[in-house]
């Protein structure tokens, strides 16, 4: 089905333009629960299934939550992070057979000579330590600056790892390049290898399964489709939303409804034959971040809703779509905490965990309003 694309706005943005598709709802009201606080920039999560979480801390470091006990001290066997401005330690998943395997794999920036690299390492937990540590995937694009890694992790319904990667900023052209690893999600295999269909696989990065986009910070399997979608930064505006199919290209910097953030046009063009158009897009930018489909029926008026987390506009947005798989509606949630929302997952019991990216981060339990 081809998805329309939809420009969001804010009401005072509205009331000047008058010309796009909807405006997002009044905020609505949930009860929120701190679990823990005192985190170093939390940056990715996730379930166990003793139902504890791991929590990663952009400088460096991984700690294990347990609803009973809270905060375990920072996980033994991490290696070296580049911890510079966007770069860290950054998102976190466990193995589909963590059952059996205790596997679990981290995405982080590596420091390497010239500068640092999007990474992705495989581990065992053992009890507070991690063992067995193992790079599996080393992404090309060496770079000496602290910018755009991406660096979100999902496995697929077939238990190929999907990997974000950004195109490191200044390197913006190389993201049309399916040569190298700049602005690509790549899919792998759990111990690294290369799945035989993906799409470049006669090329210099076999990894690329699609192609030209600028900073992806979100990344989701539909729970009933099994679709890949994910979330990239814009520039100043042209945050996207996109559904992921293989050896597509998502457009940056050929197309973009975005400008530089110095007021320059980066390009005239929205759109170009060959290129994808997003589901949605955001303009101004509110700068997402982790997203998540809701599933559960603890929300009952929610399941089959986006649930992405902002960082400039620091609120948890709900995103509805109608019967036709079209954007309805779009209802925003705790922007009177003031807290930049980095990730956001549902749990095992229906209910809703964010992280806030700050010096004192904290992960909330977000449950149904009485």
């Amino acid at each position: 089905m081809k998805r329309p694309q939809y420009k969001v706005a804010t009401l005072t943005a509205l009331a000047l333009a008058g010309a796009v598709a909807f405006s997002s709802q009044a905020t609505e009201t949930v009860n929120v629960n701190e679990l823990a606080t005192g985190l170093d920039h939390p940056w990715g999560m996730t379930f166990l299934p003793s139902g504890e979480m791991l929590i990663t801390e952009r400088s460096g470091q991984i700690r294990k939550f347990n609803f009973a006990t809270g905060l375990s001290k920072p996980l033994s066997g991490v290696p070296e992070v580049a911890a510079e401005n966007q770069g860290g330690l950054l998102d976190i998943t466990a193995d589909p057979d963590f059952a059996d395997n205790q596997t679990v794999y981290f995405c982080y920036s590596r420091p390497t000579d010239g500068g640092s690299s999007s990474s992705v390492a495989s581990a065992t937990l053992n009890g507070t330590s991690l063992t067995n540590v193992k790079d599996i995937f080393v992404a090309d694009s060496v770079v000496n600056n602290g910018f755009h890694f991406g660096c979100r992790l999902a496995f697929d319904n077939d238990q190929h790892l999907f990997v974000t990667l950004g195109d490191r900023y200044k390197y913006m052209k190389e993201a049309q390049n399916t040569d190298n690893h700049f602005g690509k999600i790549v899919r792998i295999e759990r111990n690294g290898d290369v799945p035989e269909d993906n799409p470049f696989v006669e090329g210099d990065a076999p990894e690329v399964f699609s192609y030209g986009h600028r900073n992806v910070q979100g990344l989701t399997v539909h729970p009933q489709t099994g679709e890949v979608w994910a979330m990239e930064h814009g520039p100043k505006g042209g945050d996207e939303v996109n559904l992921i199919k293989a050896g597509n290209n998502y457009g940056w910097p050929v197309i973009t409804y975005g400008i530089d953030y110095n007021g320059s046009i980066i390009s005239d063009k929205t759109k170009q034959e060959g290129m994808e158009q997003p589901v949605l897009y955001w303009d101004p930018s509110i700068a997402p971040s982790g997203m998540t489909f809701y599933a559960s029926e603890v929300f009952k008026d929610w399941q089959g809703d986006l649930l992405v987390g902002a960082l400039k506009f620091r609120h948890l947005r709900r995103i509805s779509f109608n019967e036709a798989g079209e954007v309805e509606s779009q209802t925003e949630y705790l922007r009177d905490r003031n807290e930049r929302i980095r990730d956001v997952e549902v749990g095992p019991n229906g209910l809703i965990y964010l992280l806030t990216d700050e010096s004192n981060g904290k992960l909330l339990q977000i449950t149904p309003a009485n």
